[in-house]
């Protein structure tokens, strides 16, 4: 790990502040490559104006057709921005609340599991301590760099991970950056 962090020096998790359009990127993004979700949110966000939970409600699925979002996207699009509008989310609130209720708040919305829920507390929160067991790039660097490239089951991968508790999510994004230099943003 120190490799990596002397190489990767001075480049660091940065939030974008504003948690719909982190949420909203996180589900255009969703089993695409990141060329075409990048291409797609371009599409949306010409398509619709300000990105804001208002403006799609506004919009409807009706007006969501056509950026090259699915009708199921679309559908998760208008779920996000009704549990904004209706306070079901509040962001500012969240500085109070710990990270699995955070997960369980956004896990309500129809389109975000569990690993989105965990992105989202890393590259939006900033949160220091999530280890997303699920992610395949997580997975992948810890067998590459610890394991003689060897595939670890969840658990054996859990246990590793608490040797950087409390600074999980800071070796993820390291562990990231060694199988790609380019740091993902959401």
């Amino acid at each position: 790990m120190a490799e990596l962090v002397e190489r990767y020096a001075g480049v660091s998790l940065v939030s974008r502040g504003d948690a719909f359009g982190t949420l909203a990127r996180s589900i255009v993004g969703q089993q695409i490559s990141v060329k075409a979700a990048d291409a797609v949110w371009g599409r949306f966000a010409a398509q619709i104006g300000e990105v804001t939970p208002g403006r799609v409600i506004q919009l409807g699925e009706g007006g969501l057709e056509g950026c090259g979002l699915s009708r199921r996207k679309i559908e998760y699009l208008n779920d996000l921005a009704g549990h904004f509008v209706g306070g079901r989310l509040d962001p500012p609130a969240w500085t109070h609340l710990d990270d699995e209720a955070i997960i369980a708040e956004l896990t309500a919305v129809r389109g975000i599991g569990r690993w989105t829920a965990e992105m989202f507390l890393i590259f939006h929160q900033l949160r220091p301590d999530i280890f997303p067991l699920d992610d395949i790039g997580l997975q992948r660097a810890v067998g590459e760099r610890y394991f003689a490239g060897e595939k670890q089951s969840r658990r054996a991968l859990a246990e590793f991970g608490e040797r950087w508790r409390p600074w999980r999510s800071v070796a993820t994004w390291y562990l990231w950056r060694s199988l790609d230099p380019v740091p993902v943003e959401y």
